[in-house]
């Protein structure tokens, strides 16, 4: 019967589960971009990884200063003249034109976005067209609050990174805010995913937040006046340049910004790095007193610190609220402290923004129990099997096996979403046969054994804990559902260290199935 292929197809499973479990959470995926300089763009699209920061060994070069604002901003007098020579960041960055030293850009494919939650829209730019995630209209005729999120890295494009896994301690997807009930829309910029233009590196990003802004705008589910923006490390950085740029954002949200770019990733940049103007047009820290919306610099002492501190220096703006957390880095203040922001976010409903931030805000946030994140599911069926279920959006199909489909996520993080394995197959019995013949043999295989119902017919639900010959075990979640003279098993297995989630997370999926038999 068809249980000894079952085992094979565990025994396999387990061979392929030791290849998981030593990978690097960082190791290249399948369909991934590279960045400019070669490093893996990862899945959080253009993220940050979480093996370093923004900050590079350049910095240890650097003054580290506590003089007084005019100090810290005399130090560069050929920065200091362009400033003083210009109304505003806006008009000098209007006036500037900007010469790429390297014309870079990608063709990477956008994925579809997952129906009904998020739209693949493009947007109007001063280059041209610009493609862009943003939250689908929820249909009940009211205006709504919108973020726009600008992730970390230095890449210009999108993918999946909304909807994989938002590790808590390095949560850089921005789901927090569309889980919350913010709408949300994840602008790519140009030169990434085809767009037209060359990445600029944190000049003509800029201008396209801004055109990003004038589309969301434009939605007739969207509230104008109260639209947000974030970002986090190369993100934050974009953000803050643009919250300098326009007062249009209700309020402006910045996770690990950096002051002067000279001192960061420099094989980045793709102008030309012989003109100081170039790196002063692209440095927040010249322009901070342009800022006239509410903006919110968070960073972990252990990340950029030292770089929020020199802006916190630099100027005495009301508008600049700035907030390092102890005991934090570059990535661990986002997932709890986007939630806040979120929560902020909601309650400001007045006819101007009224969010304010307290320490003791903030260290509650941080202090919060880690969220078990519930994925965003995507309906698949499997024909051969006339079987529809919901799983994970990030789980691909693999029919490869003729008598075995297999659902698994295409990457190989260390979480519950991508380390499962889903294996579904169908047989019947020899001269007939029921689920009372089986529910005794699969007793005898060690299985805890209950009946129950799954899409209105008869299963048994199997649950077991095998052992590889290291001694490292599984959760074995055996499902087999008799339908007429048919019968169909699901079988997922995971390590039983991620059990805390993928218990509920299989449960789920449990839930969603339908046979055609059956509707």
């Amino acid at each position: 019967m068809k249980a000894i292929s079952i085992r094979k197809a565990f025994a396999l499973f387990l061979t392929t589960a030791t290849i998981f479990a030593t990978s690097s959470c960082a190791s290249s995926q399948p369909g991934e971009s590279k960045s400019p300089s070669g490093e893996s763009a990862s899945r959080q699209s253009s993220g940050e990884e979480s093996s370093g920061d923004e900050s590079s060994g350049d910095e240890s070069a650097r003054e580290q200063s506590s003089s007084p604002k005019k100090n810290l901003l005399m130090n560069n007098a050929s920065a200091q003249a362009l400033v003083e020579s210009y109304g505003s960041f806006a008009e000098a960055h209007d006036a500037f034109t900007t010469t790429l030293a390297r014309q870079e850009n990608d063709s990477d494919a956008v994925p579809e976005p997952p129906e009904g939650l998020f739209d693949l829209v493009s947007y109007s730019s001063k280059v041209g067209d610009l493609a862009a995630y943003v939250s689908s209209d929820p249909g009940d005729g009211e205006k709504h609050p919108l973020i726009i999120w600008v992730v970390g890295g230095w890449g210009n494009g999108i993918d999946d990174f909304p909807w994989c896994y938002p590790a808590w301690d390095n949560d850089q997807t921005g789901s927090a805010f569309w889980q919350a009930g913010v709408l949300t829309m994840y602008p790519s910029f140009r030169g990434g995913n085809g767009n037209p233009g060359h990445y600029e590196a944190l000049f003509g990003e800029v201008d396209d937040i801004v055109s990003a802004y004038e589309y969301a705008a434009s939605l007739p589910y969207v509230d104008p006046d109260r639209i947000y923006l974030g970002g986090h490390s190369t993100g934050a950085t974009r953000a803050l340049l643009a919250s300098e740029y326009t007062d249009k954002f209700r309020a402006v949200f910045c996770y690990g910004a950096v002051d002067e770019v000279k001192y960061h990733n420099n094989s980045q940049f793709t102008f030309d790095t012989e003109n100081e103007d170039e790196f002063t047009m692209r440095s927040p820290i010249h322009w901070l007193d342009n800022v006239k919306s509410p903006t919110f610099l968070i960073e972990g002492r252990d990340g950029n610190s030292e770089n929020l501190e020199r802006m916190q220096q630099a100027t005495d703006n009301e508008n600049i609220h700035g907030y390092v957390i102890e005991g934090a880095d570059h990535f661990s203040t986002l997932a709890p402290l986007t939630r806040l922001a979120a929560e902020k976010i909601l309650a400001d409903t007045g006819e101007s923004c009224s969010i304010s931030i307290t320490q003791e805000e903030l260290d509650a946030a941080m202090a919060r129990e880690p969220e078990v994140p519930v994925p965003v599911m995507a309906s698949r069926t499997i024909d051969w099997l006339g079987l529809t279920l919901s799983c994970p959006y990030v789980w691909v199909i693999d029919d490869s096996d003729e008598e075995e489909t297999s659902l698994y996520s295409r990457y190989e993080d260390d979480n519950a979403w991508d380390m499962s394995m889903l294996y579904l197959s169908g047989f019947t019995l020899q001269g007939g046969g029921s689920l009372a013949d089986l529910k005794g043999q699969l007793t005898e295989q060690g299985y805890e054994v209950t009946d129950t119902t799954v899409g209105g017919l008869p299963a048994l639900d199997c649950i077991g804990s095998p052992q590889d010959d290291d001694g490292n075990s599984f959760y074995d979640r055996y499902v087999l559902v008799q339908d007429g003279d048919a019968f169909v098993s699901l079988d997922y297995i995971i390590h039983d260290s991620y059990m805390d989630e993928a218990v509920p997370l299989f449960q789920s999926i449990l839930d969603s199935v339908t046979f055609g038999t059956a509707q």
